[in-house]
């Protein structure tokens, strides 16, 4: 009697179950559905077209976008959300997740990650690129350094094609010529090149030389070929170097690592995959972009010149030092310049 009774009462309770927990399952799936898309801010200092922000951010936002199905970005580009000496604490506080830092920028904060900015042994882009993810990228010596300790995590970088030295009005003849000459810098170990020819260094971000230059605030700049056309810079110049490396300029995208610890599993392999697949792109384009944008350039009216072959021979000895002054200024305040100048020329080495 007890049987039956309980067998007849459960029955009606397994239904109700059934129609309690299908009515449950919608408002089940609708919030684990929510939690999966992922919504990231993006910000950088370029301004639009610029070929950095197109070889490395943009195609990073849509590939990964694409392979997740998850993932948005809303990318703020241009300064948008502040100036380009801002991006790192931008990022470490979290009021934009990706962002563009230039160590150059950031001198104070990231003093070692200007390494890939030293006039080394490098001829183009992809030879300093790939050295330089070697060492920056999570778990090199860097990374472990200055990244990591800094909160962010490296996802693409790109050392620029060499730098050249380009005037406005004073032709560059040699070595002399370049003596007093106030040279837009990006400080550091740039700083220490424009001193050693003879220079002025003027710390200035890239959005501002224009500007400078066409009010005589400054003589002379040193950059890649490709970055002087984004800004219109060409206008004001008319005499540049060829075949010579003053130093270059790092650009990275970085994540903050408490960001980077909250993302799913898949967008985290998404992020790391295409990241470095764009670090080895993005250097062959600027180096074709170097190519292009030099004929560019002498088409606007700029005169390339080779310095005496006497010259060269100074020159190239005169910059052999700027790396080992760097390394020991570091030395000097507590900090591993040597070991990391070490590690990038031996990745120098490797590639």
């Amino acid at each position: 009697m007890t049987m039956k009774h309980s067998q007849k009462t459960a029955a009606p309770l397994r239904a109700a179950a059934r129609a309690l927990g299908l009515a449950l399952l919608p408002l089940a799936v609708q919030p684990a559905a929510a939690q999966e898309t992922v919504e990231l801010r993006v910000a950088d200092s370029f301004p639009t077209g610029h070929y950095i922000a197109a070889s490395l951010i943009e195609p990073f936002m849509e590939r990964v976008s694409e392979r997740t199905g998850t993932t948005e970005f809303a990318y703020f580009p241009g300064e948008q959300l502040g100036k380009a000496k801002d991006m790192l604490s931008l990022t470490q506080t979290g009021v934009t997740d990706i962002g563009y830092v230039g160590p150059s920028y950031v001198s104070d904060k990231m003093p070692l990650s200007a390494v890939g900015q030293l006039p080394e042994a490098f001829k183009t882009s992809c030879e300093g690129t790939l050295a330089y993810w070697e060492i920056a990228r999570p778990g090199g010596a860097l990374d472990k350094a200055e990244f990591a300790p800094a909160g962010v995590r490296l996802l693409m970088a790109m050392v620029l094609p060499p730098y050249n030295l380009l005037t406005s009005r004073r032709e560059i003849t040699g070595l002399e010529s370049m003596k007093g000459l106030k040279i837009r810098s990006t400080g550091g170990a740039l700083d220490l090149a424009v001193q050693k020819i003879g220079g002025v260094p003027v710390q200035m971000p890239a959005p501002e030389v224009r500007e400078a230059l066409s009010r005589g605030t400054i003589d002379a700049g040193l950059f890649p070929y490709p970055s002087v056309t984004p800004y219109g810079m060409e206008t004001f110049l008319d005499w540049g170097t060829q075949g010579q490396n003053f130093g270059s300029f790092v650009a990275t995208y970085v994540i903050s690592q408490e960001k980077w610890d909250s993302l799913p599993a898949e967008v985290q392999q998404a992020m790391t995959e295409i990241g470095e697949d764009l670090t080895r792109e993005g250097c062959e384009i600027a180096d074709q972009q170097n190519i292009e944008v030099k004929q560019q350039i002498a088409n606007a009216g700029v005169t390339f010149v080779d310095l005496p072959a006497e010259d060269n021979e100074k020159l190239a000895e005169i910059l052999s030092t700027v790396g080992s002054d760097w390394a020991a200024q570091l030395d000097a305040q507590g900090k591993p310049g040597t070991g990391i100048l070490e590690a990038f020329r031996a990745a120098l080495d490797k590639n």
